[in-house]
């Protein structure tokens, strides 16, 4: 299956990328121009707020069966700040910090108890991770074409405390390869991504010695210059000492604010799984470009 994965996603790379050499991008909006793919010029900032709300009732587990989960409700909340800066006279080359902020429940606790100040032995929150990273332009004539690199070092001790987790110990060295094609009407826009990671040098997390790959494909149609509406597709594929996978659909939209400011939300349903909890994710962003 990772095999067809693969093949799939360099294929649209072949295909895509010879049509969309040469296409300018003066007239596009932010939303259509700066995508995941898209390189910032010398002295140009990318900052991302992210936040995102998985709330989990049920389980698969190792034979993909699924049961309600005995403790009840579950949710995992994370906030990430993502800043980038162009530093490369030939805006392929730029380079970023990465940080992300964890709020947890357990118990059957409602879904919005994850913004409540207050501890307890059913909750954990907290900065749990940061990263340093670059991105950059490999093939100099395709665009559209980008990895990001990044070097996730935790912050936190401990994956779990009173049976809550926060998040994981482990190391994590992880490259994300984007693409995008605008299609010719530019009413429609082709964005997919492989995420892979590599986690290591903790042998009490979970995650020690896992290798995780995880394709993306996100289909877009722009109503008007400053709006898009989106539907995707995610599966994720974990290996090594511990396995599991999921695979989940969503949708979502985006709206340009400002010349400055767009804003993103994403809904997305864990629709399948094993060794994996099964929930939906409620997503909201907003980001910066100057």
């Amino acid at each position: 299956m990772k095999q067809n994965i693969f093949k799939i996603l360099f294929t649209f790379i072949l295909i895509f990328s010879l049509q969309s050499y040469g296409q300018e991008d003066v007239d596009k909006s932010n939303i259509q121009t700066y995508t995941p793919s898209k390189l910032l010029d010398k002295g140009q900032w990318d900052i991302k707020w992210f936040n995102g709300l998985y709330t989990q009732t049920k389980s698969a587990n190792s034979g993909g069966t699924s049961s309600t989960d005995a403790g009840g409700r579950s949710n995992f909340f994370t906030t990430s700040l993502e800043i980038f800066t162009g530093v490369s006279e030939s805006n392929r080359f730029n380079v970023g910090l990465l940080l992300e902020y964890r709020s947890n429940t357990i118990g059957g606790r409602s879904v919005t108890s994850v913004f409540d100040l207050g501890n307890d032995v059913t909750a954990r929150k907290g900065l749990s991770s940061f990263a340093p990273a670059i991105k950059f332009q490999p093939i100099k004539s395709v665009g559209n074409f980008s990895i990001q690199s990044a070097f996730h070092i935790p912050i936190i001790k401990n994956e779990s405390e009173n049976n809550v987790f926060l998040d994981q110990t482990a190391y994590t060295f992880q490259n994300r390869f984007f693409f995008d094609h605008t299609f010719p009407s530019r009413k429609w826009q082709l964005f997919t991504e492989l995420n892979t990671e590599y986690n290591f040098g903790e042998k009490t997390s979970f995650a020690n010695n896992t290798f995780l790959f995880s394709p993306g494909v996100f289909m877009s149609y722009f109503p008007s210059d400053k709006s898009t509406v989106l539907g995707f597709v995610q599966h994720a594929q974990r290996f090594g000492g511990f396995t599991q996978d999921y695979t989940a659909l969503g949708f979502g939209g985006k709206y340009q604010l400002t010349k400055t400011l767009n804003l993103e939300a994403l809904y997305s349903n864990f629709v399948r799984g094993t060794n994996n909890g099964l929930g939906q994710s409620f997503n909201i962003g907003l980001r910066a470009l100057f």
